[in-house]
């Protein structure tokens, strides 16, 4: 009896002992949660949701989305570029082979002096309904251009269509049609001659392509005064008219093409070429101004695919970015015209303009040191 109490009361101390041995309670409790670095605080505090965050929050620093978003942009170029040399090389039309025997030598047009004359001819498509167009042959260059930029350079100079020069071979003509007689090769040669200044480069814009052109830019703005035009014989005759009343209209590449072959303003019958040049300068203006802009930055892809289809030059992918960049760099420049050139009439040729030697003397030295 005495024996079986001892075992029971034994048996009872050891139910009842609450303490674990000593060290036991650190090793059967739970792993403290290591501190938190310094400036990354735990879930409640600043920084937490980085250190205990999983998957994409733990990964999106913001040097790494900075750093995501640059290779973004720089991709999107590079894809614009690419695209452009690609479109440069198999969709862009060649200039004819005289053309490059009449041209000066240069550099490239970002880093040397260039003068590149820009033409656009008056030929038309072979469907065209507009009465008295040309569907065949180089045709007249509708407007020309001197563009002299790299270098630090940037001016223009406007050379109305209807100026009377000599033409060798030819006496007295308008000087749009030596681009008639010989192309854009007779045209350089004729307008050197002319103001006696060299000329590296030519571009003519392909009036066919020039509306998707404009259309992948997202259209252009244009601030005029009231035009109505007929191209192609207007729309009763298949054609495409152009209405536009004073202000400022957004243009897309069918009425920004309408206006920059408008011969005859119904809405202002007294204007002359003067005024056709002033419309294609504020488009040319405007067409830069869409291309520097943010929003364009989204369509450069499409930009770049359609921009050398619409122009025939003699450069090569790699001189019209040249080009392009030079024409960034240098900014807006004026755009000089011959304001003193005065109406005449040559026999064979009819009405025209010329420009007295001192005016053009004035213009070119204006135009060099630009």
């Amino acid at each position: 009896m005495p024996d079986d109490r001892e075992h029971q009361q034994q048996y009872t101390r050891y139910r009842a002992r609450r303490r674990l041995l000593p060290g036991r309670e650190q090793e059967l409790a739970p792993p403290a949660r290591p501190p938190a670095p310094p400036g990354r605080a735990g879930p409640g505090g600043r920084g937490g949701a980085i250190a205990t965050g999983t998957g994409w929050r733990r990964w999106a620093t913001r040097r790494r989305i900075v750093a995501g978003l640059l290779g973004l942009i720089l991709g999107w170029l590079a894809l614009s570029l690419l695209l452009f040399l690609i479109s440069s090389h198999f969709e862009r039309t060649p200039m004819p082979g005289n053309v490059a025997s009449v041209l000066d030598p240069a550099g490239n047009p970002l880093t040397s002096a260039n003068n590149i004359l820009v033409l656009g001819s008056d030929r038309r498509q072979k469907n065209s309904k507009e009465p008295g167009a040309e569907t065949t042959g180089p045709g007249r260059s509708d407007s020309i251009l001197l563009i002299r930029t790299g270098g630090g350079h940037a001016s223009r100079l406007s050379i109305p269509r209807d100026t009377i020069v000599e033409i060798p071979g030819h006496g007295l003509q308008k000087i749009n049609a030596a681009h008639a007689f010989g192309g854009p090769a007779e045209s350089v040669s004729v307008i050197k001659g002319w103001l006696g200044i060299p000329i590296n480069h030519v571009v003519e814009v392909n009036f066919e392509n020039f509306p998707q052109l404009i259309d992948s830019m997202g259209g252009v703005d244009y601030t005029g005064g009231c035009v109505i035009s007929r191209l192609d014989g207007g729309f009763s005759r298949g054609g495409y008219t152009l209405r536009l009343s004073p202000g400022t209209h957004h243009l897309d590449g069918r009425a920004a093409l309408a206006l920059a072959r408008t011969r005859e303003n119904l809405c202002a019958t007294s204007q002359t070429d003067l005024q056709r040049q002033e419309h294609q300068q504020a488009l040319f203006t405007s067409m830069k101004n869409r291309l520097l802009s943010p929003s364009s930055f989204f369509r450069l892809p499409w930009i770049a695919w359609n921009a050398p289809p619409a122009i025939i030059s003699d450069m090569s992918g790699e001189t019209l970015i040249g080009l392009f960049a030079g024409l960034g760099i240098g900014g807006t420049p004026p755009t000089h015209v011959f304001q003193h050139a005065a109406p005449t009439t040559v026999a064979g040729v009819g009405e025209g303009l010329t420009v007295s030697e001192g005016e053009r003397r004035a213009a070119v030295a204006r135009f060099m040191s630009g």
